[in-house]
């Protein structure tokens, strides 16, 4: 099997600098094997690339990319607080998935799926994971979408 770095590069993604948090909290917290990412919004190079209630003012195509650009910038959290190693990750076991969502829109899960489904791409079996995906009447910095995640990590 090839190395996460290896899937990234035929997937043809590069992972961005870890976001800093925009409030008071940590990007992530370990405790025992079990890594806590902190939601994480989709900026990529430095700007939201989605704001706004979906689909109003971000479509379900732009919704679903955001949140797969939120699972690379959790993923680079998860290589800071791994001192760069992604291959120590051994499942991803929960995401959650906010969209700030106009109040008719119900299809948060087809949102959800942009980022559940490039976890699978990268990780294969050990992308599969539990998963929440909810409406929300706003986000910060009123991105459309916001992602956390919960990963277990071999020593």
């Amino acid at each position: 099997m090839s190395t996460v770095q290896e899937r990234l590069h035929d997937l043809n993604l590069t992972l961005p600098k870890a976001p800093l948090p925009v409030a008071a909290y940590v990007p992530a917290v370990k405790t025992g094997n079990l890594i806590f990412v902190s939601g994480q919004v989709p900026f990529k190079d430095g700007t939201l690339i989605a704001q706004g209630p979906v689909p109003s003012s971000t479509s379900l195509d732009l919704a679903q990319e955001a949140a797969r650009q939120c699972i690379l910038n959790a993923l680079a959290v998860l290589g800071g607080a791994l001192d760069g190693n992604l291959d120590k990750i051994t499942q991803i076991v929960r995401v959650g998935i906010f969209v700030y969502s106009d109040p008719d829109f119900t299809d948060q899960p087809k949102v959800g799926n942009g980022a559940s489904e490039l976890l699978v791409e990268i990780f294969g079996e050990a992308g599969r994971h539990a998963r929440a995906a909810v409406g929300s009447v706003a986000l910060p910095l009123g991105a459309s979408v916001e992602v956390e995640m919960v990963v277990e990590v071999k020593d």
